[in-house]
């Protein structure tokens, strides 16, 4: 009897806990590790499909045995677990890689340094608008490997992190959307910028000519980069001052148009759901990717007006006796937090902090200084924020809690004034995900 491959799956949140029970459903040996606690709605789960696990540390003697390993992005390559898998040579891969071996469905892949969940999301309302059988995930919703195991759907869109497409070698897409790339994740990529640009560009690997390559022709490291690879995939630029090549962009009286190969599209970006420039970025990657797929131009229109947008981005809360509050908890990088900052007209109290990952704020000095009335620091370790804005900023406060900055923040703010949380950091010091931080912003701002 042939031996089953060993498949040993590192973290059993949505993506590990996903990958085991597709493995388990293709017949493969499958092994659950994480180093922490696991969620009992994920125990639950793995139990359901029998597969064995482990919780609260590695043993090596039963990981070290795979014939391939599927590590959760969260995962750096410097845990102790990491250095011993690479030691012993095993193939790693991501939940994606794994995943799309056992599905045919297209894939519309999103990847940048902003906006990606946004514009994932846009996408999946369109398509799903005009009908089309779609699923939605990656680094969002339910986890493709989970929906391939118990879900048929046609086509998927995926948002993709650079830590997941650095796991990922043959896994081909059949469009690919490149937002933008500004420094992120400097601490995962050995503070240079480079590597953080060779993990994104892999959305582009294994394209071929009958697949479609989407751009920000704008983004200045996107173009210095094209310039050193070789791409089949036809080539659709946009930008919002169109040049030569550009397939999208925004006229002088502010229509956005879309024009290639027997597409001719355009609307006025005053009709976009999504407002500020750089969403008026997303909205034309979306509406190329439309396009490509032959939605009808009604469609794409509806889909671009009528889009709510998505939980912790720039998400309008209620008004508190005339304070303006904007939940952005999803800005876990400077250039967020900049779109955020330069979107809001008046005076902002700000609530940054977090875990920095190598952050340069001096991005912001500017903005910050034009715009800044108070800082809240929210963070166990607010020494990077107190450095580059304690001559910029005339009020700056520290908190531990959400309460306490949401608080802070309200007292130091005047009718008109704008509370914005958009930390510019990850949240795993004080909260579980931004997705908590988030949560606990309005929780605490419905107290007031």
């Amino acid at each position: 009897m042939e031996k089953r491959k060993r498949i040993v799956i590192l973290g059993a949140g949505e993506s590990g806990t996903g990958s085991a029970i597709l493995a388990k459903q293709e017949g493969l040996d499958v092994f659950v590790s994480d180093s922490g606690k696991i969620n009992p709605k994920y125990k639950e789960m793995l139990n359901d499909y029998q597969v064995l696990y482990e919780g609260n540390g590695h043993t090596e003697r039963l990981i070290l045995n795979a014939d391939e390993i599927i590590k959760s992005p969260g995962i750096p390559e410097s845990a102790p677990i990491m250095r011993s898998i690479r030691k012993k040579g095993i193939h790693v891969i991501s939940e994606i890689e794994f995943a799309a071996r056992f599905t045919n469905a297209k894939k519309i892949c999103v990847t940048g340094s902003n906006g990606k969940t946004t514009t994932t999301s846009l996408i999946h309302h369109m398509l799903r608008k005009a009908g089309l059988n779609i699923g939605i995930a990656g680094n969002v919703g339910r986890s493709f490997a989970l929906q391939v195991a118990t879900e048929v759907y046609d086509y998927y869109v995926l948002e993709l992190s650079s830590f997941q497409l650095d796991g990922m070698f043959e896994f081909k897409a059949d469009i690919a959307i490149l937002l933008n790339i500004t420094a992120d994740h400097m601490d995962r990529y050995d503070y240079n910028i480079q590597n953080y640009v060779d993990s994104k560009f892999r959305i582009t690997q294994n394209l071929t000519e009958e697949d479609y390559f989407v751009f920000c022709s704008d983004d200045e490291i996107t173009i210095k980069e094209l310039e050193k690879i070789v791409s089949r995939a036809v080539r659709l630029p946009y930008a919002y001052e169109k040049k030569e090549e550009d397939v999208a962009w925004v006229d002088r009286k502010e229509q956005m148009h879309i024009e290639f190969e027997d597409v001719d599209f355009s609307m006025s970006v005053h009709e976009l759901a999504l407002k500020g420039r750089h969403n008026t970025y997303n909205s034309m990657a979306a509406g190329i990717a439309g396009n490509v797929l032959k939605i009808r131009n009604d469609i794409i229109r509806e889909a671009l007006m009528d889009f709510q947008g998505i939980e912790h981005r720039l998400e309008q809360l209620n008004k508190v006796h005339g304070i303006n509050f904007i939940n952005d908890s999803k800005a876990t990088n400077v250039n967020s937090t900049w779109y955020a900052l330069e979107s809001i007209k008046g005076d902002i109290i700000w609530i940054a902090g977090g875990v920095d990952k190598g952050n340069n704020y001096a991005e912001l000095s500017e903005l910050v200084r034009k715009k800044v009335k108070a800082l809240i620091c929210l963070g166990k370790d607010n020494s990077r924020l107190l450095e580059a804005f304690s001559d910029k900023v005339d009020t700056i406060v520290e908190s531990k809690t959400m309460t306490e900055a949401v608080k802070s923040a309200y007292y130091l703010s005047s009718k008109d004034d704008t509370v914005l949380l958009s930390p510019a950091c990850a949240s795993f010091d004080l909260f579980e995900s931004y997705e908590d931080r988030g949560r606990k912003f309005k929780e605490a701002v419905r107290e007031l």
